[in-house]
Parts: C-alpha cells; structure tokens; sequence
C-alpha cells in the first residue's frame, strides 16, 4: 500500500473533506451531478451527431479530472495518493510494469467476459453492447486516429484515475480504509462504472461492471500503481476502436 502520511489541509474546506464524513460524501456525489448536470445541458447541442456527442462526453470527463484535481489541492495532496507519479524508471522496471500491465489487461478482460456470460444466463442471449455511437469511426484512419487520442486521454488515464484512483480511495477513506472499507469501495466503483456506460445497453453496463470489478481487485492488489491500470485500460480502448474502424470491412 501508498505509505500514508497526515497531510495538513490548504483551506477550511481542505479540513472537512479529509475529517468530515458528510463532507466526504458530499465530493463524491456532487461530482456525478456536477458531469451529469453537465452532460444534459450540452449534449442537446450535438444534435445526435456521434462524433460531437462524444465529445461532449469527453469534455465532461476532464472537467472531472479537474474537480478530482481541486480536491487533492483542498487536501494539501497530489496525485501520488492516488497512486499516479510521473517519475522516470528504469528499463527493467519499465519491462516489468508492460508485463504487469498485461496481466491486468487479461483479468479486466475476463471480467468483461465474465459480465457477458451472465447477462446470457440471465437474458437468454441478449442483445450486444449498444457501440453505434462510434459509427463515425468505420472505415476512416484519420477519425480512428483521432479518436485513439482522446480515448488515450480521456479515457485510458481519466477513468481509471476517476473510478479506481479516486473512488476506491474517497469511498475507503469514509470507512477508516479498512479492509471491509476497501473492499466495498471496489464494488461500488465498479457498479459506478458499469452505470456510467448506460448509453452501451444493459449488456455494455454489465460487462463494464465487471471489468470494473477486476480493475478494481488490480488496483488495490498492485499497491495503487495507476500506471499499470491505465495501459491495460488503453489495451482494450485500442481494441475496441479499432474493432470500430474495421466494422465495415
């Protein structure tokens, strides 16, 4: 685990989310209002064109990033107790963090399997995840690799610094970060997760969840790396986009 070290608050409000349950609560459901709020506003204006749309997607998930931000500076702590540093490594440790990397990206894989073999058992044989919001994609290098950017961006790094490195630690920290609080924040994380993929159908919700679930286990069982969690996240993003570009073909 992150060595934990008492960090002295930079504002009043600092103090209460660090010591404040209610406070505690308060960041974590006022940032889904905040994107969803967000989401309902400007997504009219896209005019159910997919690639507008998803960029509003985008956009809201970096104004997360920037109210998780303003949080840490609140705190008086930095994306380190996350788990995210931005120091240089080795080439052995860079080795082992791709092989690491790799493993995690097996397990959220299987997870995703896992979520679509019970939807199946539950369902009969549902319908696939709802993707034809990357219809734009099918057949266009130049889109997918603008596209493969944003995702890289937005989310490879962002949800995994949103959903684990943020959630699992906030929803911890309201329980004292036992081991009972650490193990309930991997779950709500990964049904957040799962619920923030609504427009990919109840299959793509599903799936999600329980890629969630296994990225969630990685997390903690990694020491918080973020790192490895965020190239296995962009493994399958590159996947699935570029599953995308070749649907018609």
């Amino acid at each position: 685990m992150i060595e934990k070290v008492n960090k002295v608050p930079l504002t009043k409000l600092g103090n209460q989310l660090q010591k404040n349950k209610i406070f505690k609560i308060g960041e974590i459901i006022f940032l889904f209002i905040f994107a969803y709020a967000f989401i309902l506003l400007i997504l009219p204006l896209a005019k159910n064109k997919p690639l507008l749309m998803q960029t509003v997607l985008w956009i809201a998930n970096i104004l997360m990033l920037i109210y998780v931000w303003i949080g840490l500076k609140l705190r008086g702590e930095s994306w380190k107790d996350f788990g995210l540093t931005f120091n240089s490594i080795s080439w052995r440790g860079g080795i082992k963090v791709f092989l690491l990397s790799l493993l995690v990206f097996v397990l959220a894989l299987a997870g995703f399997i896992i979520g679509s073999i019970i939807m199946a058992n539950i369902t009969g044989i549902p319908e696939g995840a709802n993707l034809t919001g990357y219809d734009y994609l099918k057949d266009n290098i130049g889109m997918l690799l603008l596209t493969l950017a944003g995702v890289y961006i937005v989310s490879s790094f962002g949800e995994e610094v949103i959903y684990r490195g943020f959630l699992i630690t906030r929803i911890s920290q309201i329980g004292t970060d036992s081991r009972k609080a650490i193990t309930i924040a991997i779950i709500l994380s990964s049904i957040i997760f799962g619920l923030i993929h609504y427009s990919w159908g109840p299959m793509g919700m599903v799936q999600t969840g329980f890629m969630g679930l296994a990225l969630g286990i990685c997390y903690i069982k990694l020491k918080r790396r973020l790192w490895i969690l965020i190239l296995a996240h962009a493994y399958m993003d590159s996947i699935l986009m570029i599953q995308m570009y070749m649907a018609s073909n």
